[in-house]
């Protein structure tokens, strides 16, 4: 049935006037939520794979001891690409047996790229050739050695030197320590959950015993994961959606029905 023929229309000027007023309001709401999820929205969605999370200062500590090959060297360019697509600030410490600050804590990871390009392994021009690492500027400085406590110590040296502010260490390594280096790691690894400064260790295809190693000496909030090669995808790369707007865009969903009900109303023809 398509109409309904009705003997007093004046009758109905009252719950017309209710039906104007709850469209209105409705109308507004969904207005209102529409602005709500505007300021809610993050200016830039944060990927779930994040290694430096946007609330952080980083300080991103990269292994270039010997023991790095050029598939390690590829991985450590990949992850300074993930870095700088990411976005935010991070100092730089590049070490092997020593260690040194190459940027200071709030450069923008951008500068990163004058680094990256120490990394890009070019493939081999005759085949059946490992491809070789490009030379760098520490190839003379460092010797064979790999001490991760030098790393680590020059990172906390700066967090307390320059009073930086809710720190996160980024260590970038494929965790093959020397074995004359073990104890002075976890003493620096004790320093760190004395102070409650989280580490994020970025593994470069590190052997199982090392991770295991390296994973029990993280403070409180540590993890290990992992680096891609240059063209692989690493799977749950996705962003995350703030738990204000989703729950705006459910309120919003529902608005909006009310309001298509309401709006929905009985036709009638006089006569």
């Amino acid at each position: 049935m398509s109409a309904v023929e009705v003997g007093d229309f004046g009758s109905f000027a009252q719950a017309a006037r209710r039906s104007r007023m709850l469209r209105l309001a409705l109308a507004a709401a969904a207005i209102l939520l529409c602005l709500v999820a505007v300021a809610a929205a993050p200016r830039r969605a944060e990927r779930a794979d994040a290694l430096l999370p946007r609330r952080a200062n980083g300080i991103v500590v990269v292994d270039v001891s010997a023991s790095i090959s050029w598939e390690t060297y590829a991985r450590i360019a990949t992850t300074m690409q993930r870095l700088r697509r990411d976005g935010g600030d991070a100092g730089l410490i590049l070490f092997s047996d020593t260690a040194y600050q190459a940027l200071p804590p709030g450069t923008p990871v951008a500068e990163l790229a004058r680094f990256e390009r120490f990394f890009r392994v070019a493939p081999p021009s005759t085949p059946g050739l490992q491809p070789q690492p490009p030379r760098s500027p520490w190839t003379s400085s460092f010797s064979a050695g790999t001490r991760i406590s030098t790393g680590l110590s020059r990172a906390l040296e700066v967090v307390q030197r320059d009073h930086v502010a809710r720190p996160l260490v980024i260590l970038v390594s494929d965790l093959d320590d020397d074995a004359g280096d073990l104890e002075s790691l976890t003493s620096v690894a004790l320093a760190y959950r004395k102070l409650g400064i989280p580490i994020k260790v970025v593994g470069l295809n590190p052997s199982p015993e090392d991770a295991r190693y390296v994973e029990r000496l993280l403070p409180k909030g540590g993890q290990i994961v992992g680096a891609d090669l240059p063209g692989e995808q690493r799977a749950g790369a996705r962003s995350s959606v703030p738990r204000t707007l989703a729950i705006v865009g459910a309120l919003f969903a529902a608005v909006l029905g009310a309001f298509l009900l309401v709006t929905e109303r009985l036709r009638w023809r006089t006569g």
